[in-house]
């Protein structure tokens, strides 16, 4: 039986929303430069790439529900911490519902997990 991890019960800010956005941003210029060098044209790939307040959700989740040595969570389990993340940032609430979506499940790096037969 494998253990379900369980998100973190009250996780500590660790800094600005400003903060992770330009983290985030800095982020964000390093993927395309690294697909640029690559020699990938931009038309192909910039629509792929998580936008800035993406970026930032991605980290605050998972700083959130992969504490060391845990196994990778379920739907129901990044949902929650999903919707934590909306209701402790809520200028990021657009971004995270929007990642909640179902349509958003064929993007390489959205959070939510295919479940087969669904």
């Amino acid at each position: 039986m494998t253990q379900q991890p369980a998100p973190h019960p009250s996780p500590q800010r660790r800094a600005s929303l400003e903060v992770l956005r330009a983290e985030a941003a800095d982020e964000r210029s390093v993927l395309v430069e690294e697909r640029l060098r690559a020699g990938e044209d931009p038309w192909d790939f910039m629509a792929d790439l998580p936008s800035v307040d993406e970026l930032v959700v991605l980290l605050l989740r998972s700083e959130r529900i992969l504490p060391p040595g845990a196994v990778r969570p379920d739907q129901d389990v990044s949902d929650v911490v999903l919707r934590r993340i909306a209701a402790d940032y809520p200028p990021l609430a657009t971004t995270v519902w929007s990642m909640l979506s179902e349509a958003e499940s064929v993007r390489a790096w959205a959070p939510r997990i295919r479940r087969v037969g669904r």
